[in-house]
């Protein structure tokens, strides 16, 4: 798997990325990764490292937050698209799946996936053949039953599922899925991962997956990134950060000095410790 990685051509590539807020306050500093095709790659790290930061500098959302990107370059498909607006690069296949608001309320579910489906256009990329509402409600089957349902009523699973199902609509290339676990129980986390690693393997697509809860994210990606203070501080295959010593430590919650519950505590130990 370590050398499909290295030698594959990657979709998106972020080189050296640095974001700043109001023009000041640095967010991200000299940020590098790889997706290649079909495979699904995890950014890691607490919260405030800078992994949503990331996320929206590549997927074209900064500009909501006041902050812009000042170095570096992302790399879709071999062209830069550094700071090209949200639309465009959906329509190149870049689409996002964001943390919060990811559903119409006031819609009923499959208003929710008829309202984004993006066929019939002309600027349609032809190699991205269309995805229908029969091919998302085979993935998703509880959205079939809860078809006519408002979206507001759903579960926080369901309405994950709902995000995740409206993206596939936009006939993606890579998806970004930010915070896919947050507020879930461990039983819905587990299935929603398998979920996105089942949408990998049958569909062929990329996935870069921002996640806090790094158990649940390396148990499905290919490859991972660890985030600290805006700067990617380890990075290897999957097998490879579960058995490293300070990624089990801090993000895992084992080892022996896995007792150090708080996060102030965590923090102030990793100032004093080396990743390599």
């Amino acid at each position: 798997m370590t050398a499909a990685f290295d030698v594959v051509t990657a979709l998106l590539e972020l080189e050296n990325l640095e974001v700043v807020y109001h023009r000041v306050a640095t967010a991200i500093q000299g940020v590098s990764l790889r997706v290649p095709p079909a495979q699904i790659v995890t950014l890691l790290g607490t919260n405030g490292a800078g992994k949503t930061t990331t996320l929206r500098a590549v997927s074209g959302f900064l500009g909501a937050d006041n902050a812009q990107i000042v170095g570096g370059r992302v790399v879709f498909q071999g062209a830069t698209v550094t700071g090209r607006p949200p639309h465009e690069l959906a329509r190149r296949g870049l689409v996002l799946v964001p943390e919060r608001d990811k559903v119409f309320e006031t819609l009923t579910v499959q208003e929710n996936l008829r309202a984004l489906v993006p066929g019939g256009r002309a600027d349609a990329d032809p190699t991205r053949p269309p995805v229908t509402l029969e091919q998302v409600f085979h993935y998703f089957p509880v959205l079939a039953k809860r078809r006519r349902q408002l979206a507001g009523y759903l579960s926080g699973g369901e309405r994950q599922m709902l995000a995740l199902a409206t993206a596939l609509l936009c006939r993606p290339r890579v998806l970004l899925v930010d915070e896919l676990s947050l507020g879930l129980a461990p039983l819905v986390v587990e299935s929603l991962m398998t979920l996105v690693a089942r949408l990998r393997d049958e569909l062929g697509l990329a996935v870069l997956l921002v996640e806090q809860n790094a158990g649940a994210a390396l148990a499905v990606a290919n490859y991972g990134y660890v985030m600290e203070h805006g700067r990617i501080v380890y990075d290897g295959p999957a097998e490879r950060l579960l058995a490293h010593e300070d990624v089990r430590e801090f993000y895992l919650g084992v080892g022996h000095r896995a007792d150090r519950k708080r996060y102030t505590d965590v923090k102030q130990y990793q100032r004093r410790r080396r990743w390599f």
